[in-house]
């Protein structure tokens, strides 16, 4: 949603069915400028001292106009986020749960050493029993895994304002949301104490008993990798996250060379096609803002990408 690629926000990877082709329904162009702008320009303005991925999904929530559309969003984050739905019984216990919350919710997780930045990293767990909630824990367990102990201290919780979450939130529900993101701090300190006080040997053998027992299967994102450029296969897996029941992109960049947006790379131009659950009762101009929120940092770099997203019902009907 690790989005941290929101992402990292933890972004699930899964295997798409074949693609709808059906052209009836018109499609749209958007700009990397338009895009930019709808971002947030001012994300800069002050420092929250986010983590990358919560800077992301801050900025993205907070160009989301219609409550109902953020509040949606957190529903299909709770529902999707896999580190907010497998939490093993053994790991819902009095300690991991957290305190003043209107729904039950548990947090856990360790730290492991990471090779590339030679410290050592917190990976979170988690999960309640309440659907919105549910979604508040997917969002803090995908923006904040994945970074140091020191760094997860900084984050500060009035970034819940500028994503304007607080707005969909009953009193209850934001003070709730405040001690999780507490006690998730709390917690990070511990996991990295622990895990320096035995070396992180118990944590590397977790990361490498996972290593071993990953499936050889390529994603489809792997598997395309020699046939398209690194940007198309961005694309692609950024948008596992909404589920698709069928996914078609195409290059269409050797139709514009030469271009001013076409870039060094040759990709520029692309167009989509989507049939996903995720786009029910959105209407078209919050299906697009909802894809946009799920390529984030990728949409500045593509000069145009036209869009056809429809819900399951909504293909089946079009056959």
């Amino acid at each position: 949603m690790k989005f941290c690629r929101f992402g990292s926000i933890l972004l699930l990877l899964a295997p798409t069915s074949d693609a709808f082709t059906h052209q009836s329904r018109p499609v749209t162009s958007v700009s990397s400028s338009t895009m930019v702008q709808m971002a947030g320009a001012d994300s800069q303005e002050i420092d929250l001292g986010l983590t990358p991925e919560l800077q992301r999904v801050t900025d993205a929530f907070g160009s989301i106009e219609d409550e109902q559309v953020r509040y949606k969003q957190l529903l299909y984050m709770g529902q999707n986020t896999k580190e907010a739905n497998n939490m093993p019984e053994s790991s819902k216990i009095a300690k991991n749960k957290v305190p003043g919350c209107l729904s039950t919710v548990y947090v856990d997780g360790n730290a492991e050493f990471n090779d590339e930045i030679g410290d050592y990293v917190v990976n979170f767990i988690g999960d309640s029993d309440g659907l919105l909630t549910r979604g508040l824990v997917a969002l803090l367990v995908r923006c904040l895994s994945g970074n140091t102990a020191e760094a997860i201290q900084k984050v500060d919780p009035q970034f819940i304002k500028k994503a304007k979450i607080e707005q969909s939130l009953t009193p209850g529900r934001n003070n709730g949301f405040l001690n999780m993101l507490r006690v998730m701090k709390q917690k990070a300190v511990e996991f990295d104490a622990a895990a320096r006080d035995n070396g992180g040997a118990e944590s590397q053998a977790e990361a490498g008993e996972s290593d071993d027992d990953a499936p050889a299967t390529a994603t489809p994102s792997e598997e395309s990798s020699s046939e398209h450029g690194p940007k198309y296969n961005a694309i692609v897996a950024k948008l596992q996250s909404l589920k698709p029941a069928s996914l078609e992109l195409i290059d269409n960049s050797h139709q514009h060379a030469g271009d001013a947006g076409n870039d060094v790379d040759g990709e520029s131009h692309f167009e989509l096609k989507i049939v996903a659950e995720a786009f029910d009762g959105l209407n078209l101009v919050k299906r697009h803002q909802l894809i946009y929120m799920m390529l984030g940092d990728l949409m500045p770099q593509i000069h145009a990408l036209q869009i056809q997203s429809l819900t399951p019902e909504e293909a089946e009907s079009r056959n």
